[in-house]
């Protein structure tokens, strides 16, 4: 079978226009701006207005991705939505943005793996571009997480925040020229209780029972969860660096899942990444879960600090266990 390569056209993002900040959250919750900064490095972060689907934020990062690739929709031939918001829980969220683009000709899955979603998404991609099942592919990390967050619950209504990043992946037919150059993903099912949403599923189908337990809200062991998601994203940046032969000194920029900026600072410095070189855009938007490194990678490129050639390490953990990473080389 001919191997082809992959190319990075395009990348888009999109948050919503409502700002929630920690001033706002202190007249909801017993809670400070200073309790929340200096536990999770977040200042504001956005929310969805309650018409907005998920599905709606993702064609918004989706149009800005498809116009910087001069591509119309009809042109695609497959579309992966990463989310744990889907519009609803079926048909999958990708159909639903196929319609609103009209991108008629596109094929349509989604890929629920929490925060990791956008690595599980890009690899999925690229292994369909690289064997010639696909030539032209829309990868979105879009996220209405606010729907599951208990705003009574001050441990974790704080982390959290709306949003949708894209990226279209293109086939070119140099296999040489592939911009993922290696990539690790794993999961551990034995954590699945530490950070979920235990309601409304087949376990525990919607019931007036579960609404009054709030089963219906994320539920998370935020220290047990901290200790995991260091170890797990390091294990497999590491992974990745190894396979490619390179050090975290060599690396233009370390893209992390933005969670929290002490797990963002510890894995940097694990991996050897100087500070400078660790982005993050945390403070303005919180937890985004898929959405975060689309987003981040969209700022980098049309900020001006990605040039070709330039190595860029992405790297999350999410509920699942699950946890991905992947060694770009920017086209």
């Amino acid at each position: 079978m001919k191997s082809f390569g992959v190319t990075i056209t395009g990348t888009g993002s999109y948050t919503p226009e409502r700002v929630l900040t920690n001033h706002d959250l202190e007249q909801m919750v017993d809670t400070s701006d200073e309790w929340i900064q200096a536990r999770t490095g977040i200042r504001e972060r956005r929310i969805a207005a309650p018409e907005q689907t998920t599905s709606d934020l993702a064609c918004a990062a989706a149009k800005q991705a498809l116009q910087q690739a001069k591509l119309d929709p009809e042109e695609l031939d497959l579309i992966i939505v990463a989310t744990i918001s889907p519009d609803r829980p079926f048909p999958n969220t990708a159909c639903f943005v196929q319609k609103k683009l009209k991108a008629d000709q596109s094929a349509c899955f989604s890929i629920e793996a929490a925060c990791s979603g956008f690595i599980y998404a890009m690899q999925a991609a690229n292994g369909l571009i690289r064997t010639g099942l696909a030539r032209r592919a829309l990868i979105v990390g879009a996220e209405k997480i606010s729907m599951t967050v208990d705003w009574q619950d001050r441990n974790t209504c704080v982390l959290f925040g709306d949003g949708a990043g894209a990226m279209i992946l293109e086939r070119t037919d140099d296999p040489a020229k592939n911009v993922c150059l290696a990539a690790d993903m794993g999961s551990d099912g034995t954590y699945t209780d530490l950070l979920t949403v235990p309601g409304g599923g087949s376990e525990k189908p919607p019931s007036h029972e579960m609404l009054e337990e709030g089963l219906q809200y994320l539920k998370m062991e935020g220290r047990e969860v901290f200790k995991l998601a260091v170890n797990a994203m390091v294990n497999s940046a590491s992974a990745v660096l190894q396979k490619a032969g390179l050090k975290g000194e060599s690396l233009r920029w370390l893209v992390p899942h933005q969670a929290n900026t002490r797990i963002i600072q510890a894995v940097g410095k694990r991996l050897g990444v100087p500070e400078d070189k660790v982005f993050m855009n945390l403070e303005h938007y919180g937890n985004t879960s898929a959405a975060t490194i689309p987003i981040c990678l969209n700022e980098l490129n049309r900020g001006g600090h990605l040039q070709t050639g330039d190595l860029v390490l992405v790297v999350a953990f999410g509920a699942g266990l699950t946890w991905g990473a992947a060694l770009l080389r920017w086209p």
